[in-house]
């Protein structure tokens, strides 16, 4: 079976708590900034580009993240090139009962296709992480899929563990991951 013929299936990563957050720098002349309103304009320019395994519409946008710009301004990132075009997001979310509990999530992170592969993913996500901790969340979760290999291994650096349900789950993070890699999942 090739790569392409694998199916997509959704999957989960937690992180255990948000200490000792990887830490990573900007380069020169990119910059981090929160929602500001109208951003809903860029948020969906950067994920039509460069999101292909969702439907992306202006629609999401609200019912992802509601209306309130003050919780907006609070939790959603923008990455912003050296013409402070905004290239790159991700949401400092939340969920309200996940095992039991509020945690924060790792919403909707996304780069330009342009920008992908030179490092820039890792300090948005830096930002995200340290976001949810400033806010009081003490634990975070993310959803991703089974082909996003580069997502998952990113999310894997940054401490964030597979979430194991039911043998299913067990059995893609399993090929995913290879064997060797069984010791560090979490399962529930």
């Amino acid at each position: 079976m090739k790569p392409s013929d694998k199916p997509n299936v959704p999957l989960k990563l937690c992180r255990a708590d948000l200490n000792d957050i990887p830490e990573f720098d900007l380069p020169s002349g990119f910059s981090i900034r929160w929602y500001q309103p109208g951003d809903e304009s860029h948020w969906l320019e950067i994920h039509l580009q460069a999101d292909r395994e969702n439907e992306i519409t202006p629609a999401l946008f609200e019912h992802q993240f509601g209306t309130d710009a003050v919780m907006l301004a609070q939790r959603q990132c923008y990455l912003l090139n050296e013409q402070n075009r905004p290239i790159g997001t991700g949401t400092a979310w939340f969920a309200e009962q996940f095992d039991v509990a509020p945690i924060g999530r790792v919403h909707w992170v996304a780069l330009l296709p342009e920008y992908q592969g030179r490092g820039l993913s890792k300090p948005l996500l830096t930002s995200v992480c340290r976001r949810l901790r400033e806010l009081g969340h003490t634990r975070a979760y993310l959803s991703t899929s089974s082909t996003r290999g580069r997502a998952i291994r990113l999310y894997m650096q940054f401490g964030f563990v597979p979430l194991i349900r039911n043998e299913d789950e067990g059995k893609i993070w399993e090929e995913i991951l290879g064997k060797t890699c069984k010791k560090n999942l979490y399962r529930r």
